[in-house]
């Protein structure tokens, strides 16, 4: 089959972009961490859950999204100057959207978290970007390469005052020792000087981005379609390989999101990504994806308005007749949901009802052409 037009959206990626953000609000929406799955957890620290594949996967889509946008604004006679502004404008906007999403509704900017997922999403996109527009696609590969070897290379032989080199316990990294200096006070916890999301670990975050940047390059390229699966499900498996035996010498970890967690979890998208492609725009079954590609299609929206609802429920209190402050949140999971389930599958159909709640708006905005784009 020949190939689509290089610049026609691609249905594929808004579904498994609606996909990814519709498991990365199930899993951020527990009613209590305590009753989620091992599965809908982070893993403790070294090894991998479904939990541990979601924001990767959403980095890798931004850099697919990515090429294909910078691309077409080329084309249409875009300026790199005017191009550099609109990826920093957007990168700022995104960066501040996460900055108030994490303090509301109380803003207490002596230890307000610096870091945080839309912090991060705007770092990757802003290095990215302005990577793809720099240079050509041999020196996207390279820098690839370059990002993850040289934050191997920090983390393995770098020594920690007290520590010394090539310690990944939590804490005492390399990377948490940076945060500890330039966020003190302004992390993830205050307990540990380490935060999921800090400044070093962005190095290879920039990475995972870039493998969707070169995955996009080869989706715009002249191959038939049947030739672009292949190529891409290859790519992934090899990649998932070369992770898994990277991982014997620098652990697959997503709290510190270790070159090999990089590697394995971009081998992972590039699997997942190119099953959606091959069955929605190859061959063409897609009716059972609107839902999913209306989620993708207004990501940002669905994400800041999961954080605002899961802020509300909590913030909605009042007090039983025994004087305990009761939370709207854990009201609806002991009355509406316990009383049908265990504790965990409870908590479970609470996520999940989460997530169609917020479907529902998103759906409203698609009705109405409401798409929030920054």
């Amino acid at each position: 089959m020949s190939p689509p037009a290089p610049n026609k959206r691609l249905l594929s990626l808004d579904v498994f972009r609606g996909a990814t953000i519709a498991a990365m609000i199930l899993v951020n929406n527990p009613v209590d961490w305590d009753y989620a799955y091992s599965q809908l957890r982070h893993a403790n620290w070294n090894g991998w859950t479904f939990t541990d594949m979601i924001f990767p996967f959403f980095l890798f889509i931004i850099g697919v999204s990515g090429t294909f946008s910078l691309t077409r604004r080329k084309e249409r006679g875009e300026t790199d100057t005017y191009l550099l502004f609109q990826i920093t404008r957007r990168s700022v906007i995104l960066f501040a959207l996460g900055l108030v999403l994490t303090s509301f509704p109380h803003y207490q900017f002596s230890n307000i978290r610096i870091p945080g997922v839309l912090q991060r999403i705007a770092l990757c996109y802003f290095f990215t970007a302005w990577i793809s527009l720099k240079s050509s696609v041999r020196m996207q590969a390279c820098w690839t390469v370059a990002l993850l070897l040289v934050y191997s290379l920090m983390l393995e032989f770098i020594p920690v005052p007290g520590v010394g080199g090539g310690v990944l316990e939590v804490g005492k990294d390399f990377a948490s020792y940076i945060d500890s200096i330039l966020l003190k006070n302004h992390l993830w916890s205050n307990e540990t000087p380490w935060d999921p999301e800090g400044i070093v670990s962005t190095i290879p975050a920039i990475a995972s981005t870039l493998f969707g940047t070169l995955t996009g390059h080869w989706l715009r390229s002249s191959r038939t379609m049947e030739r672009k699966v292949f190529g891409m499900l290859v790519s992934g498996l090899c990649l998932i390989a070369l992770g898994r035996f990277f991982g014997l010498w620098l652990p697959i970890n997503k709290g510190l999101w270790t070159s090999s967690y990089s590697i394995f979890m971009a081998g992972w998208a590039l699997v997942c990504f190119t099953l959606f492609y091959w069955v929605i725009d190859l061959k063409g079954y897609n009716r059972w994806s609107k839902g999913l590609a209306i989620y993708g299609m207004n990501p940002i929206a669905a994400y800041t308005l999961s954080i605002l609802l899961d802020k509300l429920l909590r913030g909605i209190r009042w007090k039983d007749p025994d004087g305990h402050y009761v939370r709207l949140k854990f009201y609806l999971f002991d009355h509406v949901f316990s009383p049908v389930a265990g504790p965990r599958d409870a908590s479970l159909l609470y996520s999940i009802s989460f997530v169609l709640v917020v479907f529902v708006v998103v759906y409203i905005m698609y009705r109405k052409r409401w798409f929030l784009k920054i």
